[in-house]
């Protein structure tokens, strides 16, 4: 159903967070963080595998301590989604964490003490091929620049963003990504747009502190939106107040809505009105919450009546158009069969799920084909 997006994007350098690729072309990633005590091994853990489950590129564990570190240890050994360390001030967590395996340092440069341990960690990322990430707060920038500026604005996160910079640049490093967060949105873009022209390295997108599920999402949705249709943003966090889980379901809803990346069930539905023919409202909620676990790309139409919902069906992998007495159900845009009110969450699900499984078929045995050609290739 979605048209290829028109959106060009900027160009950037390409760095590897593990095995997921972040910039240069890479599909945009989407990742949360934990919200679990770090320490409790089994809380975390449990979390990471439940945003595992909707599609994460990318987890965040906050590491506060040499304890954290250790259970940061534990941790990397029972999940397989790239790990981001989240650090502030202590360089001696951040040489822990790399010797037990992190994907990605979140660590200011500026905030962990003098050049020796500053280097320290640089010799260490660049070692074991980690990638580091800034990241600039409007909420924590340095008394230096609120003296500057006054307060917090677009321009003095700029400034603080190309301080850090400053520093990896003097010790060769350039496999960083840079994140500016703001909870206020036209600072956010002030200073990601303003930023993006002046280097080259992948961008991490989000408004942070955005506030609870809805308007949260809201506010997400309006900044990075924004963002990414200007072609800027490599890689997103969805930062709510509510379950991480929600944090990635969001993450890719953006993402689906400009054409960019397609992950699970693209829901159209009407708003319903006088003309439908069954309850949309209480169908779509339903389907929703059944078909949550798909992260399968597939196009699904529920509209109410027959003014907007043939059309719809044509172009959707699985559509439903409301008439009476019994509704119509499309496939591949074509009319398939009748569902009577009684059934049709029921008959609706099970459709999307055999649609599912013939695409998943038809991916392995593409994939399949392509290893054949390869080994005959290399076979000479």
């Amino acid at each position: 159903m979605n048209s290829e997006s028109p959106i060009t994007r900027r160009n950037s350098r390409r760095i590897m967070v593990g095995n997921v690729p972040v910039g240069g072309g890479a599909p945009i990633s989407v990742q949360s963080m934990t919200n679990t005590e770090t320490c409790d091994v089994d809380a975390t853990v449990a979390q990471i595998r439940r945003l595992e489950a909707v599609g994460a590129d990318i987890v965040r564990v906050s590491v506060p301590t040499m304890d954290a570190a250790e259970a940061f240890r534990k941790i990397r050994h029972q999940v397989n989604v790239p790990l981001v360390a989240d650090i502030h001030f202590d360089y001696k967590i951040a040489l822990k964490v790399a010797e037990y395996g992190v994907d990605c340092l979140r660590i200011n440069p500026g905030n962990i003490g003098n050049e020796a341990r500053v280097r320290a960690v640089v010799d260490a990322a660049r070692d074991k091929g980690i990638p580091i990430r800034i990241g600039v707060n409007a909420g924590s920038l340095g008394k230096a620049l609120l003296r500057k500026y006054k307060e917090p604005t677009a321009e003095a996160m700029v400034e603080s963003a190309l301080t850090q910079i400053d520093v990896l640049d003097k010790l060769d490093f350039q496999d960083f990504k840079i994140s500016l967060k703001a909870s206020e949105v036209f600072m956010t873009l002030a200073a990601y747009r303003q930023l993006a022209s002046q280097i080259e390295q992948p961008l991490h997108l989000g408004i942070t502190e955005a506030g609870g599920l809805r308007s949260g999402t809201v506010k997400s949705a309006v900044g990075l939106g924004a963002l990414l249709m200007d072609g800027i943003g490599d890689t997103i966090r969805i930062s709510l107040a509510a379950d991480p889980v929600e944090e990635i379901k969001v993450g890719f809803d953006i993402l689906k809505s400009l054409g960019i990346r397609s992950k699970g069930v693209n829901l159209v539905a009407c708003p319903s009105c006088s003309r439908q023919n069954f309850d949309v409202i209480g169908v779509v909620n339903e389907l929703e919450s059944r078909l949550e676990d798909i992260i399968t790309p597939i196009d699904v139409a529920v509209i109410g009546c027959i003014v907007n919902g043939p059309g719809e069906a044509k172009v959707a992998d699985i559509g439903l158009t409301g008439a009476s007495p019994n509704n119509l159900a499309y496939v591949d845009g074509k009319p398939n069969h009748k569902i009577n009110n009684a059934t049709l969450v029921d008959e609706l699900e099970v459709m999307v799920r055999s649609r599912v499984a013939e695409k998943l078929k038809a991916e392995a045995a593409a994939e399949s084909t392509q290893r054949d050609k390869a080994n005959i290739i290399a076979r000479g």
